[in-house]
């Protein structure tokens, strides 16, 4: 049976890392994080940014050290059991589709703006997507890094344009103001913008795509992790600068306020929505190829059929990914049709990664040794923090897990009947 080889460097695994957390919320989820805590928001990043890299530490180290397609569920069998660690991967293949309709809802905001079109049609565009995702995977991972290290760049570089004309106005910005700096805000913040941290996981289940995961692993995941909240964090201070931007899409306004009088007035709409269209496919590809590697690996275990565990010639899961994406498509038909809304999307999914990314914090406690306890403890205690901010919606995942622990339980117990026939 032919397996994964690795194709990607360190560099474009910082891209990979980077456009997968940028994604469909750089250009959103600052404004919605300023709708709910004002001035409070740049707290909020700051806070993320800082809580969020002893996780993609621990997440770098062992994808490093312990490279597997499952990802997270693999590092949790091996501290705490199979039962354990397939419930975790199980709980990541089921937030695939509410995740991945919350990501495509949010490119479509881009969409609209420049190109507004009826409901029915934004199904059918969703749907394209969709089949656009299996067409860029079809081929290899390789393919997409290289596209998302150069969608990076040029972020990063609109980022950067924006910053240094709007410098002298950024500086003003009073971060304090009693009226709006509110705990409640500053906790529903903080819960809304974890979504813009969700794909360290994701990228774990890649670490065999890259060449020397044990040497590339780490640096591409921190220096990614950071980058995007530095990122996110001037984005939401450049809103605040700009005078009523929050309407519609906030950061096609702050273009088009600051580049005003340039060659590039009332470009805004395009420029931002073009990148936030693509970046948010970038997101979208990343979990498809994750959740496809991560099915892929499991039906290899038995744990999932073994029709899916067969790659094609470019050493692509091609049967688990064709599955992930029929299964996303069903998703975005229901969502549709049922008028589901996008916060609850991001909430719901966001508990679900809190679970993965705490459950396996603790594995690393055995897997890493004591040496990683102090960040580990770190990364611990901002996990709990989240799942306080969410508050009910953690209902979901909770949910998931007391369904699959006795589910995995049950198959598990019945795998080995079978073995020892």
């Amino acid at each position: 049976m032919k397996s994964m080889t690795g194709t990607i460097g360190r560099w474009q695994g910082a891209g990979l890392m980077a456009t997968t957390l940028l994604g469909t919320g750089v250009f959103i989820l600052p404004q919605m994080t300023i709708a709910v805590a004002g001035t409070g928001a740049l707290a909020a990043w700051l806070i993320l940014t800082i809580a969020i890299i002893p996780v993609a530490l621990v997440f770098g180290l062992l994808s490093g050290r312990f490279a597997h397609a499952a990802g997270p569920a693999y590092f949790v069998e091996k501290a705490m059991g199979a039962t354990a660690g397939r419930t975790i991967g199980l709980i990541f293949l089921l937030v695939i589709p509410i995740g991945a309709p919350a990501a495509i809802l949010m490119t479509f905001q881009f969409m609209d703006a420049m190109w507004p079109m009826s409901g029915a049609e934004q199904l059918v565009a969703q749907l394209f997507i969709v089949l656009l995702l299996l067409l860029l995977n079809v081929r290899g991972i390789q393919v997409s890094a290289q596209l998302q290290f150069g969608l990076t760049l040029a972020i990063i570089a609109v980022v950067v344009a924006l910053i240094s004309v709007s410098a002298p106005e950024m500086v003003k910005v009073d971060v304090f103001q009693a009226q709006t700096f509110e705990y409640s805000g500053l906790m529903l913040a903080v819960g809304i913008g974890f979504w813009s941290f969700l794909g360290i996981e994701a990228m774990s289940h890649l670490a065999t795509e890259f060449k020397q995961p044990k040497r590339d692993m780490l640096p591409a995941m921190v220096m990614g992790t950071v980058l995007v909240g530095v990122i996110y964090l001037l984005c939401t201070l450049l809103l605040l600068a700009t005078p009523e931007a929050i309407t519609g899409v906030a950061m096609m306004a702050a273009f088009d306020y600051w580049l005003a009088g340039t060659a590039f007035n009332g470009a805004g709409v395009y420029v931002i929505g073009i990148l936030g269209i693509v970046s948010g496919l970038a997101t979208v590809n990343v979990y498809a190829a994750s959740a496809a590697r991560l099915l892929w690996s499991f039906s290899q275990e038995g744990i999932m059929p073994r029709y899916f565990s067969t790659l094609n010639e470019h050493a692509v899961p091609q049967r688990a990914l064709m599955m992930i994406l029929a299964t996303m498509a069903v998703v975005i038909t229901l969502t549709y049709f049922s008028g589901q809304d996008l916060e609850s999307l991001i909430s719901w999914s966001n508990g679900v990664f809190v679970v993965i990314y705490l459950v396996t914090l603790l594995a690393a406690i055995k897997l890493l040794g004591k040496k990683a306890l102090p960040i580990v403890i770190c990364g611990s205690v901002f996990c709990v923090g989240v799942a306080i901010a969410l508050g009910i919606n953690m209902l979901y995942a909770l949910v998931l897990v007391i369904i699959f622990v006795p589910f995995v339980g049950y198959q598990k117990k019945h795998l080995e009947r079978k073995q020892a026939v």
